[in-house]
């Protein structure tokens, strides 16, 4: 894996790289030294080495340091709020109390169902070399990734684009996200509960993944299902999860809109 370190537009991992934003360049800060650690540990967990590229020689020494001191970092306290992605308008960056997982109304009935958020693997039951080829794995992924249920931040729009991505089989367009958007399922997480987690782990990409499953009863928060979908979904509740759940009309302007309701209302509920 190659680690390229710079004025990126976001942190993301295409094709066996991973593009770390700094949300200061050319500052680097702790956490995302932290970061970086966890991804080269991670990685080096599941065999496999990093490169480190980085244009300004100052940052590349100081990731080398840190690396060479790990413990020193690893404990560093998770911002309120991260900026290296600054792209949703109202919060410019992203808000770390909570964290969610994104799906179609079709595969959230089956996760409410069998009561638990499972990993790809875990769901589809194939060798995962088949995973590996399907043509939505667009970004390359390896096969260890498909081990893990994977969570966004709590504001973040990511979940539901890569819902519409997969529902359309091809990149958004901004009427897809704008006057067409259909919102998916957000499952929500508290941070700091979720990270307890047995088989919780940092990659130094994602806020964190858990390994498997996630039983529901044991550890959702809430979940928000658009309004226009409530038919579809509220026989399969259970009664133990009713309470947690928040039915919002989609009113919005476009995926950032949405973004940000949800998110405010979700923070704001008890």
């Amino acid at each position: 894996m190659i680690i390229n370190i710079g004025n990126h537009e976001f942190t993301e991992v295409w094709d066996g790289v991973l593009y770390k934003k700094l949300s200061g360049y050319p500052n680097i800060s702790e956490w995302e030294l932290r970061n970086i650690i966890e991804f080269v540990e991670y990685e080096k967990n599941h065999g496999r080495n990093c490169e480190i590229e980085c244009e300004d020689t100052r940052i590349l020494h100081l990731v080398q340091e840190a690396i060479s001191k790990k413990e020193k970092y690893m404990g560093i306290p998770k911002p309120d709020k991260i900026t290296e992605c600054t792209a949703c308008p109202k919060r410019r960056g992203c808000m770390t109390d909570l964290v969610c997982h994104t799906t179609s109304i079709e595969n959230a009935i089956n996760i409410l169902k069998c009561g638990s958020l499972l990993s790809a693997l875990s769901v589809k039951k194939v060798p995962v070399e088949q995973l590996i080829a399907e043509d939505r794995n667009a970004a390359g992924d390896p096969a260890d990734y498909f081990e893990y249920i994977m969570f966004a931040w709590g504001n973040c729009q990511a979940g539901d684009r890569l819902v519409i991505e997969r529902k359309l089989k091809r990149f958004p367009t901004d009427e897809d996200l704008s006057i067409n958007f259909i919102p998916g399922i957000r499952f929500y997480f508290k941070y700091d509960d979720l990270i307890k987690h047995p088989a919780c782990i940092h990659d130094g990409v994602l806020p964190m993944k858990v390994k498997d499953e996630v039983i529901l009863e044991d550890w959702l928060y809430k979940f928000v299902v658009p309004l226009e979908e409530k038919e579809k979904i509220e026989i399969y509740i259970p009664d133990k999860l009713k309470e947690k759940v928040l039915y919002v009309r989609n009113d919005c302007y476009d995926i950032w809109d949405w973004s940000e309701k949800v998110y405010s209302l979700v923070r704001s509920s008890k």
